[in-house]
């Protein structure tokens, strides 16, 4: 069923961002990479893995939408703040779309090489009842875009060809 990250890059300061259920699949990919994580939850109560992230990443940052855990603001302010001081080359991310969109004009604007897992409805888990099929850039099509399935062709997809309903 699909396939994952590129982990068996050299990267030299990836990051790994996970909002919500979506710190899940970031964790091992932090630990193969060595890399810093910022992690995203809507309140305290909702955070996890912290302890496991301390423990395989070279820095974690936790952020909570209402402020009551760590820092208050979204991943994307993290993220922010790293950019001024630091080369990043890749980041991988995973949770909710409005994330996901968002995360692609800034790493597109800072020349950073950007993987998204889609967290979509998968029913049948190899393309054939189109419930995951998901908007991607298609230059050989007419209309510049084509449907892939993210059970099938991702969930991991280069930020680029996803059109996040653009």
């Amino acid at each position: 069923m699909g396939n994952g990250f590129s982990v068996n890059k050299n990267y030299k300061n990836p990051v790994v961002i996970g909002g919500g259920i979506g710190v899940y699949p970031m964790l091992e990919t932090a630990k193969q990479l060595n890399a810093t994580a910022i992690l995203g939850f809507r309140n305290k109560d909702l955070v996890t893995l912290e302890e496991d992230f301390n423990k395989y990443s070279k820095r974690v940052y936790i952020t909570t939408d209402d402020g009551s855990y760590k820092r208050s603001g979204r991943v994307t302010d993290v993220l922010a703040e790293l950019l001024l001081t630091e080369d990043i080359d890749a980041i991988f991310a995973c949770g909710p779309m409005p994330m996901l969109k968002a995360l692609k004009p800034i790493a597109a604007n800072n020349g950073i090489y950007l993987e998204v897992s889609l967290e979509e409805r998968m029913a049948c888990g190899i393309g054939a009842c189109l419930c995951c099929a998901t908007k991607v850039s298609d230059k050989e099509m007419e209309e510049g875009y084509n449907f892939a399935h993210v059970c099938k062709h991702g969930p991991v997809f280069n930020a680029k060809e996803v059109l996040f309903n653009d």
